[in-house]
């Protein structure tokens, strides 16, 4: 088991970085990011280099879901699951003829306040990391979370997303 940097705690279980802050008193972590922006920039570039836009702010989420039309929010994470799995099938899907009007991204444990300003446009959703979730109108229409992402091939993510886009974005 890790550990976070501030403490001795235990560092929280990969996919669950929305848990992190004091496990004594349950108040948030005054970090703001649970890992070195170095290291998790190329799982951001990855999906930076094939149009998704990075939100790093949750002023800048709210500019993106709080407006009229559709998006794909890509909850990105540094688990094995969000690299084989979830980054190459939200990429794969980009290549459909029918597209969301925006496709962004946040990283759990890295854009803590984006992160949590997205989660909560996710009513009726658990925190989950990696995840997908697809926007219309500033409700969330569609949601793959990581239990449906884990031990996934990423065409069956990228159908999946198509499917979804193909039923709300024509």
């Amino acid at each position: 088991m890790g550990y976070t940097k501030a403490s001795k705690t235990p560092a929280p279980h990969q996919g669950d970085e929305h848990e992190a802050g004091d496990r004594a008193t349950g108040a948030p972590s005054q970090e703001t990011s649970m890992y070195d922006p170095t290291m998790t920039a190329p799982m951001r570039d990855e999906l930076i280099r094939a149009g998704v836009t990075s939100l790093e702010s949750p002023e800048q989420v709210d500019q993106i879901l709080g407006q009229p039309g559709t998006a794909m929010v890509v909850v990105n994470s540094v688990c094995g699951c969000a690299a084989a799995n979830a980054r190459p099938g939200a990429i794969m899907s980009l290549n459909h003829g029918t597209l969301p009007d925006k496709s962004v991204t946040v990283f759990a444990g890295v854009d803590r306040d984006a992160v949590n300003q997205a989660r909560s446009y996710f009513r009726g959703f658990m925190p989950s990391s990696p995840s997908i979730a697809l926007m219309k109108d500033g409700e969330c229409v569609f949601m793959l979370q990581r239990h449906e992402i884990e031990g996934r091939d990423p065409n069956d993510i990228a159908t999946r997303l198509t499917e979804a886009f193909d039923a709300h974005c024509a």
